[in-house]
């Protein structure tokens, strides 16, 4: 019989993750756990993804606001502070914003517009075209903001961060100008010490900047890459891809994880004698097509994967194969004729017409996409998401 069910995605639950937990073990008996009472088995290949907020727990890898400003004073003493293009959001940026602030005596937000990195919006283009305003070229200040603009509220949050993020910064006792662009050059005129905020084009931006002269130049991922008093920290991110844990306290990301899903892998073999992956993920890759929000506020989807995980996909378009080759083909004979060009395919397609139209992205960005939206980010309790049939394919 021929199997009628591809890949599967379960949300697995386990026990509330506490510092100093042995997560590996916990994952391991919760998956296996699942899999009894539910009556499935584990296969060769099948995937273990852990998110990354269980594996910072265990890890004990939390940093407060005064572990922030501390690192802060150091990095820029007196000197006043050009924070750019941080993304808007109370849960990734705000604390770290309150910790910056405790160590500056005066910020200059720069904040990018119509939006942020990621796509949260302080206008619409619309806004922004209908006022003659070019997001490129021109620098706004607060008070050119809200004259063109007013006040915009985030359609989720109800939130204005412009007002959110200024009396933040004041509440910790430092001085705020605020104004907009999207050339990180363009807080030079204001002050040449500056802290890039942004995510996934903070290279770029200390580039520019670099050329131009600056004096003073880390990026949030230089921020706590050390311990301060004790703390945890990230030696590779800073406080690139934390979160908020209290009003006083963040979770970093966590730090090197590659011990941990080999243990996982390892521990799974000697219990059921198959080979699975196993990843570490974080915030998936994907766009609302609502809110435009672009999911990836994490630095990468995947801080460490089993070496199975790497490359990128390696199949054909079906509807593509039926259309072409297989056209005069119907029935059984298509299904038959289809399912043998699979198995003789090339195995690097790159570049050939059966393959265009497949998703041009790593695996661990697409697994890690599936296993966040499996999960969610709420109080559905599944840090852990069970993959299977994943390589699986139409000729299996």
């Amino acid at each position: 019989m021929s199997r009628c069910v591809g890949t599967v995605s379960r949300g697995i639950r386990t026990p509330i993750i506490r510092e100093g937990d042995d997560l590996a073990a916990i994952v391991v008996s919760s998956v296996l756990e699942a899999a009894k009472e539910d009556g499935f088995a584990l296969n060769d290949r099948d995937v273990i993804a852990v998110t990354e907020a269980v594996v910072a727990r265990a890890q004990g890898n939390y940093a407060t606001v005064d572990n922030i400003a501390s690192d802060i004073r150091s990095k820029y003493g007196d000197n006043t502070i050009g924070v750019i293009f941080p993304i808007l959001s109370r849960n990734r940026f705000a604390i770290c914003l309150r910790g910056i602030a405790r160590g500056a005596k005066k910020i200059v937000l720069m904040l990018s517009y119509p939006s942020d990195e990621v796509g949260n919006h302080l206008v619409s283009l619309d806004q922004v075209e209908e006022k003659g305003v070019n997001p490129w070229s021109d620098v706004l200040t607060l008070e050119q903001y809200r004259e063109l603009f007013g006040v915009n509220l985030h359609p989720f949050t109800g939130v204005d961060y412009v007002d959110y993020y200024e009396g933040l910064i004041r509440e910790e006792g430092a001085e705020v100008e605020i104004i907009f662009a999207n050339d990180p050059c363009a807080v030079l005129p204001y002050t040449d010490h500056v802290l890039c905020c942004d995510i996934h084009t903070r290279v770029r931006s200390k580039n520019k900047l670099t050329a131009a002269g600056v004096k003073t130049l880390y990026s949030l991922d230089d921020i706590m890459a050390e311990p301060i008093d004790g703390s945890g920290f990230n030696a590779k991110y800073g406080i690139l891809g934390s979160n908020k844990s209290t009003e006083d306290k963040v979770k970093l990301f966590p730090q090197s994880c590659e011990e941990f899903v080999d243990a996982v892998q390892h521990m799974v073999f000697e219990k059921t004698g198959k080979t699975v992956e196993v990843m570490v993920y974080g915030d998936g890759a994907f766009k609302d097509p609502v809110g435009k929000i672009w999911e990836l506020a994490d630095p990468v989807v995947s801080p460490a994967h089993t070496v199975g995980l790497m490359g990128t996909p390696n199949e054909l378009k079906l509807k593509y194969l039926a259309d072409n080759q297989f056209a005069d083909l119907e029935g059984e004979d298509l299904h038959t004729a289809i399912r043998q060009y699979i198995k003789d395919k090339n195995q690097d397609l790159k570049g050939s017409m059966e393959s265009q139209g497949t998703t041009p992205r790593r695996l661990t960005d697409l697994i890690g996409s599936l296993c966040d939206l499996t999960s969610g980010s709420g109080d559905k309790g599944t840090p852990v998401v069970l993959v299977q049939g994943y390589f699986d394919n139409y000729a299996d």
